[in-house]
């Protein structure tokens, strides 16, 4: 039996919450550079995350996730964590993962180099050179 795919060649949707679209809209598309294509107040902001659409969902209350809801493969880590800081994004730093590295780069058993760093909801985001 062969199985089809259902959702295999449909494009990703994503999403991350917000309790203050001003806020996510200057830090998404003013701090990251992506391209807002839809101000849709007051439910949400659609940006183009290079053809992924990154839907920011506006919520009445949010507890942010203890772990990553959003990465971004980059050719250089170490370009992009410094073009981070740079533009004023605090980089995570977790106890016995990345708090040795002057930077904030985890390099994990694969060989992956990753950064983390939150937007202003607190949502934990990622920069990964694989």
């Amino acid at each position: 039996m062969t199985r089809q795919s259902i959702l295999g060649d449909c494009k990703l949707v994503a999403f991350v919450a917000t309790t203050d679209s001003a806020k996510a809209r200057a830090f998404f598309e003013g701090v990251l550079g992506l391209t807002l294509v839809e101000d849709q107040q007051p439910f949400a902001l659609v940006f183009d995350a290079n053809g992924t659409m990154l839907r920011v969902t506006v919520v009445r209350e949010h507890t942010p996730a203890p772990f990553t809801v959003l990465g971004w493969d980059v050719d250089s880590i170490e370009e992009t964590v410094d073009r981070l800081t740079a533009a004023g994004v605090e980089l995570q730093r977790y106890p016995g993962v990345n708090d040795g590295d002057p930077k904030g780069i985890w390099t994990a058993p694969s060989g992956a180099r990753i950064a983390w760093f939150k937007d202003p909801d607190g949502n934990v985001l990622s920069v990964t050179q694989f």
